[in-house]
């Protein structure tokens, strides 16, 4: 078994016109990389990183009228190998990138060819995908998340098959460097999660490939020895971070994910979604916006439809909901309403998928969780109650037992997610301010 080296071997794959060498351009930097003609064959570029070398492979872009029997004769323009990409990649392939360009659409079609493509290199190329998305000018301020709920049932498959894993690229800004950061954290967060291993491409692949079963597959695996690329996926969890405004939301998802990946100290203003490898689990974490402390009615309608937006970006829904409550807040009977009534945006069943997080527990010094519970006049025992009794203390004072209660979390989140069956439960629409209004007339200004 590989582990995780100090190198970053990247593919990307995609139609013609799809932007991989305007990808290339923005990752590696225009001096460096010289695409300005359609890619005739593989091409390698290389670039040292934060002490990382990333090795980066742009290949020819297939042709969508190839992707049929009739067409198939027609090689010349794709006529390379995998070993070639493979000589390139030594000793293997960490990301296939899938260059997919906004605003264009995205058929059935496509999905099969590229699927077709993939998959005769290995079942298993799933693991080591990404899907990423060229022209995030063209979001014109909307996430890359409502461009996939919108985007149609190929790509939303596509994407699913790539297990959720994709990032967005906006090419006309090759200058900034955030982007790419972030892209290549995930593509880390990735290699982590594969253990360091490489994704081997067979000999003599050619794209388009027929689709055929190869036939290393029709047999059974006679070896005594497994490749870590056969082994089961990482757990996956999905939750949502809800509570009240300054609740320290931001900062419990950092202390989750096991970096800074979320904006804390200043107000979340948009749901935002960040992925990491957490002890075994692959976690997908929302944060977002806080609401009113004391009432339903008082929190502005744009912010319950942010919060329900959040939801939405964990297709196709959230395991848990993580309801933040400071350890140092009292909480009275209002405040408990108010944050029943805040859950309900989440459907009726959303108790059944809710779990008290405590921040800022080492506040309590040497005083048990369950001590704390029983004061405020039993207010915290009656809302946990009404979350079915789950709930966990996030300590951050240390790192070490920071890590301890995140792992202790997640298996309080299993716990729960095998309780429900393994569902996820689905976060009500974002209809409009009728049932928002609706939910105003239940919810009495207290």
């Amino acid at each position: 078994m590989a582990t995780v080296s100090s190198s970053m071997n990247i593919v990307l794959f995609g139609y013609q016109g799809s932007g991989k060498s305007s990808s290339c351009i923005s990752i590696i930097g225009q001096e460096e990389f010289h695409g300005t003609q359609p890619t005739k064959e593989p091409l390698l570029c290389t670039k040292t990183l934060d002490c990382k070398k990333l090795t980066l492979v742009d290949t020819p872009g297939w042709n969508l009228e190839d992707d049929n029997a009739v067409a198939m004769e027609k090689l010349d323009g794709e006529s390379y190998t995998s070993a070639h990409i493979r000589h390139l990649c030594y000793p293997g392939v960490h990301t296939l990138l899938l260059v997919i360009p906004i605003g264009e659409p995205f058929t059935e079609r496509h999905r099969q060819g590229m699927v077709e493509r993939l998959e005769t290199a290995g079942t298993d190329v799933w693991k080591f995908s990404m899907v990423l998305f060229t022209g995030a000018d063209r979001l014109w301020g909307n996430g890359v998340e409502e461009f996939i709920a919108e985007g149609g049932s190929a790509l939303q498959r596509l994407v699913e098959r790539c297990r959720n894993r994709y990032h967005a690229l906006d090419n006309t800004c090759s200058e900034n460097s955030t982007q790419v950061r972030e892209l290549l954290q995930k593509v880390e967060d990735m290699v982590q999660e594969n253990e360091g291993s490489f994704f081997m491409m067979d000999d003599g692949i050619r794209a388009p490939w027929s689709g055929q079963i190869p036939e290393r597959e029709v047999g059974m695996i006679t070896s005594d020895v497994v490749s870590p690329i056969f082994r089961s996926p990482p757990r996956e969890l999905r939750m949502v971070l809800v509570g009240w405004q300054g609740a320290g939301k931001s900062s419990a998802g950092n202390v989750i994910l096991g970096g800074r990946r979320f904006e804390s100290g200043c107000r979340t203003e948009v749901s935002s979604r960040q992925q990491a490898y957490v002890s075994g689990w692959r976690i997908t974490l929302v944060d977002t916006p806080g609401w009113d402390w004391f009432s339903f009615r008082r929190t502005p309608v744009h912010v319950r439809k942010e919060i329900k937006r959040g939801a939405r970006l964990l297709h196709p829904g959230p395991h848990a909901l993580l309801l933040v409550i400071p350890v140092i807040s009292t909480l009275t009977s209002r405040k408990r309403r108010a944050l029943e009534n805040h859950l309900e945006m989440f459907g009726e069943e959303a108790s059944l998928h809710t779990i008290v997080l405590f921040s800022c527990g080492d506040w309590l010094g040497c005083t048990p969780i369950e001590e704390h519970i029983q004061r405020d006049g039993g207010q915290y025992l009656n809302l946990i109650e009404h979350c079915l009794n789950y709930y966990h203390v996030l300590d951050s004072a240390t790192a070490t037992r920071g890590q301890d209660q995140v792992t202790e979390l997640l298996l309080k989140v299993e716990e729960m997610v095998a309780q429900n069956e393994g569902r996820p439960f689905l976060p009500v629409k974002l209809n409009e301010e009728q049932e928002d209004e609706a939910m105003c007339g239940k919810c009495a200004l207290l």
